[in-house]
């Protein structure tokens, strides 16, 4: 029987990344397979660029730092990362709460300055840059410039809704691409805010999809024209509050209250150029790639745990990508690549990583989900095709076709005991047999 070219990388708790003997092909019945279909084009992987993890990567020795960000970013490295966040302002990481324009009433934004994330943003973007030249860049704010909002404060709230400070929060956005471009760094895109429904005490802003449509069709998108910017402009980052079933009964309907209700108007239509969902966004992605297929999808922000970093929570990371990529995305995005121990915010949120740096010892662990992220960036690269899958194991399982005509299966078993998986792979059936709560990439 034909052998094929095999690999296969399997990740447990206590094994976190291990190059296994492929099995031969045989003969027999097998309870995986490839199908003719195919699906969404990937886009890419990636992760949140934020002041906190500037500083915790700082620790590491210039040797220690460089492997980091090599494994990260370089296209012969781990991840590979293609496209990667960044804020617009502060995050709920950065080392206090700010705004690039905190001067009362400068409608013209003749005070707009990018002049501190020189000292943290843009030297870990220039890094990346370097290793990757290829890498995109996305950026959303958090908050506006206080003196925009009601009531005047970089959490809670929402952008007052008056024509001159709406002009002016368009501006916002022409000035922040500007800025980078002559700090020789692309916005390959700006997503309006993130997570809109978020009334929060760290930096935040509330729209409502009316609020989204008027401002991209009457004053993001015109500003953009008439600046000729070819940045995109993406609906995101959309985030719908927790519990979803209970913001139901309130709403009775769901994705219309945001994607439909902008990209229903065709003025406001022309401008999008893809949408970002994260968090309980979730439960309104498959509606909303069934009804505007054409558009790209993002998986803006990983789920972020509690600061424990454990294989348990890894597992539930495994699903979110599971379920993101088969409700369409083109891309997945992690949130913190690298955090101090704890990984907790500035207002006191404690969050997981996929590498945390020690200060103490000056030492970079690589948690659970930096390898669950792996299995998928290091060989599922940009260009690829989802394809389809059927049998048994379909529903723990991605495949990806890259452009090389090379095939990539991703997949976990969720058990916990050990199972078979059969592969036909086109030259026979392979019977792997799969560790408890383990994940594996298959590639041939």
């Amino acid at each position: 029987m034909e052998q094929a070219n095999i690999k296969w990388i399997s990740s447990t708790e206590a094994s976190s990344w291990k190059q296994m003997q492929a099995p031969a092909a045989h003969d027999g019945e097998a309870n995986l397979v490839i199908t003719t279909e195919t699906f969404q084009t990937v886009d890419g992987f990636g992760g949140c660029i934020n002041e906190l993890g500037f500083v915790a990567l700082q620790h590491l020795p210039e040797e220690d730092r460089a492997d980091v960000l090599h494994s990260l970013f370089h296209p012969e490295g781990d991840h590979k990362f293609s496209i990667c966040r960044l804020p617009i302002g502060a995050s709920d990481y950065a080392l206090e709460w700010y705004s690039l324009n905190e001067t009362d009433g400068d409608l013209a934004m003749d005070h707009f300055s990018i002049e501190r994330d020189q000292k943290h943003l843009i030297p870990y973007i220039k890094e990346a840059l370097k290793l990757n030249p290829e890498l995109k860049l996305f950026a959303s704010p958090w908050s506006p410039p206080t003196w925009m909002k009601f009531p005047k404060s970089y959490n809670y709230g929402t952008l007052r809704w008056e024509k001159d400070i709406l002009e002016a929060y368009a501006l916002y956005f022409v000035k922040f691409v500007q800025a980078y471009r002559d700090a020789g760094i692309t916005i390959h895109q700006v997503h309006i805010q993130n997570e809109v429904v978020a009334d929060q005490k760290f930096p935040s802003c509330v729209w409502t999809g009316e609020q989204l449509r008027e401002f991209i069709r009457d004053y993001l998108g015109p500003a953009f024209e008439k600046h000729g910017l070819d940045t995109e402009i993406w609906l995101g980052t959309i985030n719908a509050p927790e519990p979803w079933d209970e913001w139901l009964k309130k709403k009775a309907t769901d994705f219309d209250a945001y994607a439909n209700t902008v990209l229903s108007d065709p003025e406001a239509y022309k401008y999008v150029s893809g949408v970002g969902y994260q968090w309980a966004g979730k439960n309104a992605i498959q509606r909303t790639v069934l009804s505007y297929p054409e558009l790209r999808y993002m998986q803006t922000e990983n789920e972020c745990g509690d600061g424990e970093n454990t294989w348990f929570y890894a597992r539930y990371v495994f699903n979110l990508y599971h379920h993101y990529f088969i409700n369409g995305v083109n891309a997945y995005i992690y949130w913190n690549m690298a955090l101090e121990p704890k990984g907790r915010s500035t207002w006191g949120w404690e969050q997981n990583s996929m590498i945390t740096v020690d200060p103490t010892a000056k030492q970079a662990i690589r948690n659970p989900e930096y390898y669950v992220m792996q299995h998928f960036a290091h060989f599922v690269t940009p260009g690829s095709k989802r394809i389809g899958l059927k049998g048994p194991w379909a529903g723990s399982a991605l495949a990806f076709e890259n452009p090389d005509g090379e095939r990539v299966i991703v997949l976990t078993n969720p058990f916990a005991d050990k199972r078979i998986l059969r592969l036909l792979d086109g030259t026979g059936v392979r019977t792997f047999e799969l560790e408890p709560e383990s994940f594996h990439t298959i590639v041939f």
